[in-house]
C-alpha cells in the first residue's frame, strides 16, 4: 500500500466515522449521514494504486457504485425528540394582542403629539 493509498484510506475512515456519529443525531446531521457514508465509499475508489490499475486494464472499470452504510453509535431510544404537547398560546390570541397593543400605541403617540404642537 503506497503513501497516497494510506492517506486516502485514512480520510475515508474519518469520513465514515463522522457519518456513523452523525447517524445517531436528529435533524440535519442525521439526514446527511447516509450521503457522507456514500462519499467515504467513493473516496476509497480514488486510491492512486486503483486508478493506475484501472488505467492499465488490470482492475475492472464497470463495477457498480458502492453504497456506504451507516450504523448509529448506540440505541436511539434516549435520543428521540420529545413530541410537542401543543404548548404555547393560541396564535390568534397572540396576533389579537399585538394588534390591540399597536392600535393603543398609535393612539397614544397621536394624543401626545397634540399636547406639544410645533409652530
Amino acid at each position: 500500500m503506497t503513501r497516497g493509498d494510506r492517506t486516502i484510506e485514512r480520510a475515508a475512515d474519518r469520513l465514515q466515522a463522522f457519518a456513523d456519529q452523525a447517524a445517531g443525531d436528529p435533524g440535519l446531521k442525521g439526514k446527511l449521514a447516509q450521503p457522507l457514508a456514500e462519499d467515504a465509499e467513493f473516496l476509497r475508489q480514488l486510491k492512486p494504486s486503483l486508478i493506475i490499475a484501472r488505467a492499465r486494464g488490470e482492475a475492472p472499470t464497470d463495477s457498480k457504485p458502492g453504497t456506504g452504510t451507516v450504523a448509529p453509535p448506540g440505541p436511539l431510544l434516549d435520543r428521540t425528540p420529545k413530541p410537542a404537547d401543543g404548548g404555547g398560546p393560541n396564535p390568534f390570541v397572540v396576533v389579537g394582542i399585538a394588534l390591540a397593543a399597536g392600535i393603543f400605541l398609535a393612539k397614544w403617540i397621536d394624543w401626545r403629539g397634540h399636547a406639544h404642537p410645533r409652530r
